[in-house]
């Protein structure tokens, strides 16, 4: 349980730089078409990145084709798939890596034991840090600029402003409702236990802002308290976000996850049906898709947004 939990907080967490920090965007259709005709001397040619939201970011850029090796996380875009995996996070293949010989490492920061071992190998690094929306924002410039795409990178992050922008203008003058997100629980044993939800300092905490709803748990300072469900009775959040990773279902149906929470008829969200599944895979990682999940969660917070003109 405990791995489970790292390895979701990791994915909600991810992604400040050893040359310069680093820290977002949107993979869109263009993909790699809309990239740099032509790399310049000193740009990165061959990288590798164990950050999926940082992949992500590498190709939104255009830079797709100079990628090498990805993580064994990194599925998204599509062709990402096809790239070489070198291991995870938290059991990257050195030998591998090596032999893609990359003049560029992207990783997630936070962890000295494996910055030094690539330091070791005399790898070029760069760290990224995903644990905001700053972060992200500032990591898709420095990426855009070590690869000759920063013009590019400047409109990606000018769109993404916007539409936070916008989104935040629909709800400034709605209620904000009391929400809890749950990251990880005990699935289908017909009872909530084991809940872990998310708490002040956390990225998912300022989704929940940006989408217009009030974080039950928002007064405590750790990033994934547990609580049982007394405490989610004391709380009684308005609406229940359940993020439930597809590949961690079990075979469950999202009826039978759901159906749990029926065991405490007692609070404001089961009362009034206002409990959801999310299992979008953008939900996971905090990078340039985190827009599309402030929109699904503004939503779902507020749906009289669906029946304005």
């Amino acid at each position: 349980m405990a791995m489970r939990v790292l390895l979701v907080a990791a994915g909600l967490l991810l992604v400040a730089a050893l040359g310069g920090l680093v820290f977002l965007g949107r993979a869109d259709s263009e993909g790699e078409r809309a990239g740099p005709e032509l790399a310049e001397a000193g740009q990165p040619q061959r990288i590798v990145s164990l950050s999926p939201s940082a992949t992500e970011i590498l190709f939104a850029l255009g830079l797709g084709d100079r990628v090498v090796g990805v993580s064994r996380y990194c599925r998204y875009p599509a062709e990402a798939r096809s790239k070489a995996q070198v291991g995870g996070y938290l059991d990257p293949s050195y030998e591998a890596i090596v032999a893609l010989r990359p003049d560029l490492v992207v990783l997630r920061g936070g962890n000295p034991k494996f910055v030094n071992s690539f330091r070791e190998l005399g790898l070029n690094l760069l760290e990224v840090n995903h644990d905001s929306v700053e972060g992200i924002l500032d990591s898709m410039i420095e990426l855009g600029r070590r690869g000759g795409a920063e013009e590019r990178a400047r409109r990606l992050v000018d769109d993404l402003q916007a539409q936070m922008h916008r989104i935040t203008q629909q709800t400034a003058r709605l209620p904000r409702p009391r929400v809890i997100v749950v990251v990880e629980r005990t699935l289908g044993a017909g009872k909530i236990q084991n809940v872990y939800v998310t708490g002040s300092n956390s990225f998912m905490n300022r989704m929940i802002l940006l989408a217009g709803g009030k974080n039950a748990c928002g007064d405590v300072s750790v990033g994934f308290p547990v609580v049982s469900g007394e405490g989610i009775i004391r709380m009684n959040p308005e609406v229940i976000i359940d993020l439930v990773a597809r590949d961690l279902r079990g075979g469950l149906s999202a009826d039978e996850i759901l159906s749990d929470w029926r065991q405490l008829p007692e609070v404001e969200a089961v009362k009034s049906g206002r409990v959801h599944l999310v299992d979008d895979d953008f939900a996971f990682i905090p990078g340039p898709r985190f827009v599309q999940l402030v929109e699904k969660l503004a939503g779902l917070f507020h749906p009289e947004l669906k029946r304005q003109p």
